[in-house]
């Protein structure tokens, strides 16, 4: 089962993975974006990091939607609403619950993938955080595991393809041939689960 610290130590982890990763997710954006996307992704989760120890939320549906109220009200451009709303409305689907199973935040985060798809417009494909998300949230109840290596391999796959919405899609065919940093970004989050159960199978409930 996956209790309250367990999602502290989610969200832990995916701000020092954010922070060690941000210089990366900025070159990232220079190509196609405004190259803001690791500096944004850094505060915003450095300061969900300050408000998870300053309010000791006390279930695992809490700890995601205070952190995605306020992945909204500090992170800029798109990234902000984004995220915010894929954990705000993963924590909302979780209840209030204490302890859930591997399946159960799952469903959860299939949840929150959904309040993307539809607050951005974007679908498989168009290259952006979905390409990472979607297929991760497929094999979330298998292991972290292979969430992990799917929501990496999606990110890589984003490279081919042509930007069809956000800031990218201006650049047309010239969007071609670079990673999107939304994806790679995902990636990240999803990956922090791996280190975050601290177990070698990633699997929990």
């Amino acid at each position: 089962m996956l209790d309250t610290d367990f999602f502290r130590r989610w969200m832990a982890v995916t701000a020092a993975t954010v922070d060690r990763e941000a210089d990366r997710l900025t070159e990232l954006d220079a190509a196609i974006g405004d190259a803001d996307h690791g500096s944004n992704m850094r505060r915003g989760f450095a300061a969900v990091n300050d408000v998870l120890e300053k309010e000791d939320p006390r279930t695992p549906g809490t700890v995601l939607t205070l952190a995605g109220r306020h992945l909204i009200s500090t992170v800029g451009g798109a990234s902000g609403p984004l995220y915010g709303t894929l954990l705000r409305r993963t924590g909302k689907a979780l209840g209030d619950a204490t302890e859930v199973t591997t399946d159960q935040l799952a469903d959860a985060l299939g949840a929150g993938v959904a309040a993307v798809t539809q607050l951005g417009g974007a679908q498989a494909g168009d290259k952006t955080m979905l390409d990472a998300l979607l297929p991760a949230v497929e094999v979330l109840g298998t292991s972290f595991e292979a969430a992990r290596d799917a929501a990496l391999a999606g990110a890589l796959e984003t490279v081919p393809m042509r930007a069809r919405k956000g800031r990218a899609s201006y650049l047309g065919e010239r969007s071609i041939g670079h990673q999107d940093p939304g994806a790679a970004s995902s990636a990240l989050l999803v990956g922090a689960l791996v280190e975050a159960a601290g177990s070698s199978d990633g699997s929990a409930g």
